[in-house]
């Protein structure tokens, strides 16, 4: 695996493989990697002749008062795990390279509705900065596809969406979320993690299941059933920070008639923000 710092030396890469008429398949990510990264590359290998991953922990994408300066940082271990994957390059650009002229300056991409509501609303700003770095990144990279985790389920959307909106040509392939065995979702963050917490977490995902089960069920008072399942991740001792329930593709609040649903959530445990979703198909009536 070869890494590059600068544009002109990715570029390069990118331009011979290009005149071998190959296909490149792209996999960004903040770096501190762990088995769901790792199923992003070896999905891309699927897809391409050529995979090229990033680490990039973009600081735009941060709020106040969030986790950038404390966000792990394991540049040798990643790059031995992305050597084991048979990842065939790796971008790790500063901030100075992909922000020259500051964030203050920075030409930024904001993809609406979408990018509104559960972590658009908790964290103001956000998909600003995820929209506007996997815009340059993707105009770096040149790939003819990119994947991304359904873990970060609304990220995913707000991706495919600029990628619409813009006629970006490039297939954006959503890869399932690789779990713990306790049903936690696998996630950067599960470093926070203590013991304890470790084994209250996996009450998300089981309030998902059975909020799911209740939707199956067809029952339809929303708020009470997003209600009662945040009262179950609040009782082992987590913070919810939303729970909702939205149409599957334009994350807009479904009708009655509506039959692909997903739920997101997130909530904090100890340090640690944790989010997950569950997609629910419902029987047409």
């Amino acid at each position: 695996m070869k890494t590059v710092n600068d544009i002109t030396a990715l570029r390069q890469q990118i331009n011979e493989w290009r005149q071998q008429g190959l296909k490149i398949a792209f996999v960004p990510t903040m770096g501190n990697l762990h088995a769901g990264h790792i199923a992003l590359v070896e999905e891309a290998h699927k897809h391409a002749d050529k995979v090229v991953a990033s680490i990039f922990i973009n600081p735009m994408q941060f709020g106040a008062n969030e986790d950038i300066d404390s966000y792990p940082k394991t540049l040798a271990e990643d790059q031995q795990k992305l050597i084991a994957a048979n990842t065939h390059l790796l971008f790790t650009p500063t901030a100075d390279i992909i922000y020259p002229k500051g964030l203050d300056q920075q030409t930024y991409v904001k993809v609406p509705d979408v990018s509104e509501g559960s972590c658009g609303e908790s964290r103001p700003g956000h998909f600003r900065g995820v929209a506007t770095i996997v815009c340059k990144l993707f105009n770096l990279v040149q790939p003819d596809v990119a994947c991304f985790g359904k873990k970060d389920y609304q990220q995913l959307q707000v991706i495919q969406t600029m990628v619409d909106d813009l006629s970006m040509p490039i297939d954006i392939v959503g890869v399932e979320t690789v779990r713990e065995d306790s049903g936690l979702a696998m996630s950067s963050r599960n470093g926070y993690l203590t013991e304890q917490e470790k084994a209250m977490a996996p009450a998300l995902r089981q309030a998902l299941l059975w909020l799911g089960e209740q939707l199956k069920q067809g029952k339809q008072d929303f708020h009470a059933l997003s209600k009662q399942a945040a009262g179950k991740i609040n009782l082992v001792g987590l913070n919810t920070d939303y729970i909702d329930i939205r149409h599957a593709r334009t994350l807009a609040k479904p009708g009655p008639t509506d039959t692909e649903l997903v739920i997101l959530a997130a909530a904090h445990c100890g340090k640690a923000r944790l989010i997950d979703n569950l997609q629910v198909s419902l029987a047409k009536s």
